[in-house]
């Protein structure tokens, strides 16, 4: 039982994540959509705890229970982080670069 509960917490949160985009049109909605994806992971590693503690397997073997658990875990302050409109490589794209080198071609 511990481990359908595992796969299927497993499952709606990246289905959730898969979503978000769709999810992302209103900030109300994927503010939601984050803090569920939060709870979610975190409810899947506690249950992913668990079934390690109980000896259960989940697909079959007893070693992933944990390393999922901890993915889980760093998955749940991911989904957190709001990067809506800010440039993290503080550099240009390659679209950028693209309609520079055009407009260059076009001065000529």
């Amino acid at each position: 039982m511990l481990e359908s509960l595992s796969q299927t917490l497993c499952g709606l949160t990246v289905m959730l994540w898969v979503l978000i985009a769709t999810i992302s049109r209103n900030d109300v909605a994927e503010n939601r959509a984050q803090w569920l994806m939060f709870v979610l992971s975190l409810a899947t590693a506690c249950a992913l705890i668990l079934l390690d503690w109980e000896g259960g397997s989940i697909w079959g073997s007893t070693y992933l229970p944990k390393p999922l658990a901890l993915l889980c875990i760093v998955f749940a302050f991911l989904a957190r982080l709001n990067l809506k409109g800010q440039n993290l490589s503080q550099g240009m794209n390659p679209h950028q670069i693209m309609k520079a080198n055009r407009e260059a071609r076009e001065e000529e």
